[in-house]
């Protein structure tokens, strides 16, 4: 958008006294400056010299949790992406909440000892025995969206979220659908000495990562989904927006949205076209494929931002990263709706 041109979009900005975003990494800390300085000298040339527009903004959350994620980067990589490397750190203001005591270390101890009231006591069948735990009465509650508002089952890698979300799939009746991706290589300039017949089908379907969208998406009508990326926002359907599906199409998923400001509403997901980067690839490729991923399950790091009554922790394996436990623990609203 040139300067000299307003949208109605831009409006709630303009008259809005502060700004609320995530705060990890320092690169979108960056283009968020240059965007807001470029919507304000709009109606003010001189915000366009000041730093953010003008306006006051605030960073939700912790990056001392879990920091930023750069495939294949070294600690410096890593320390050099988070938001206190920003230029604009120093004009930031650390507001302390509540007494600062959400979490403290005991000497050098590198377990935690949990509560046993918080552990589900193990079993000969573990993955029937959690999701009876996080979602009791499954079948006789399908038709009830609010049902799955406030639950989930997290776990630390997209191993564990897989293996729980495709048990919970065989629990449900009904005719599954299985829609296949349609994979291609894209015909860039940097590909240029990249040729197609070079991969084959099955190659480009193999490829898998946080991120991209699975070549193989499993559905059955009841599934509780959530969407991957932004679709329509001024519809509520953005990126972990969660559905529930009522109809499996050949080029359409009917669903039922559970969560945001339109909840109730009943919409059409179509298949979107995807080029992912930073896979450390040395050619890119186009996935066309439903946005979606059955999310009885997520990752941890797919759940900050939410808050939950009914969380069920699933750790097969240690953590992996510093902050991970905390940012799990924290996302239910009491200790009753708690168990690992």
């Amino acid at each position: 958008m040139r300067r000299d041109q307003r949208s109605p979009k831009q409006d709630p900005i303009l008259s809005s006294q502060y700004v609320v975003c995530e705060g990890r990494y320092n690169c979108r800390f960056e283009a968020l400056d240059r965007t807001l300085r470029n919507l304000m000298s709009v109606t003010d040339q001189h915000k366009t010299h000041q730093t953010f527009g003008g306006k006051i903004v605030v960073l939700r959350g912790d990056f001392r949790q879990i920091l930023p994620v750069i495939p294949k980067g070294s600690r410096h990589d890593i320390l050099a992406s988070a938001i206190n490397s920003s230029q604009f750190w120093s004009f930031c203001k650390i507001l302390d909440v509540g007494n600062r005591n959400i979490i403290s270390v005991v000497g050098d101890e590198s377990e935690v000892k949990i509560s046993d009231d918080l552990l589900i006591t193990t079993t000969d069948d573990p993955l029937s025995h959690l999701v009876d735990f996080a979602y009791p009465n499954l079948l006789q509650n399908m038709s009830d969206y609010r049902y799955f508002q406030n639950r989930a089952i997290l776990a630390p890698t997209l191993k564990s979220v897989e293996k729980v979300n495709d048990f919970v799939l065989t629990i449900f009746s009904g005719m599954e659908k299985e829609y296949l991706s349609s994979d291609t290589t894209c015909q860039a300039d940097e590909n240029e000495d990249v040729k197609q017949e070079w991969f084959t089908s099955e190659f480009l379907n193999d490829i898998k990562c946080s991120g991209l969208l699975n070549h193989k998406l499993t559905l059955k009508p009841g599934v509780a989904v959530m969407l991957l990326r932004n679709i329509d926002q001024t519809s509520g359907l953005c990126n972990g927006t969660r559905l529930i599906v009522n109809k499996l199409g050949s080029n359409v998923i009917g669903a039922t949205v559970v969560t945001g400001r339109n909840i109730g509403d009943k919409v059409y997901i179509p298949r979107m076209n995807l080029i992912p980067s930073n896979l450390g690839l040395s050619f890119k490729f186009q996935r066309r494929q439903f946005s979606l991923t059955v999310c009885f399950a997520m990752t941890i790091n797919m759940s900050q931002d939410q808050s939950l009554s009914h969380v069920r922790l699933y750790l097969p394996k240690s953590m992996f990263i510093y902050g991970q436990l905390y940012v799990a623990l924290s996302r239910v609203k009491s200790r009753s709706g708690l168990r690992i």
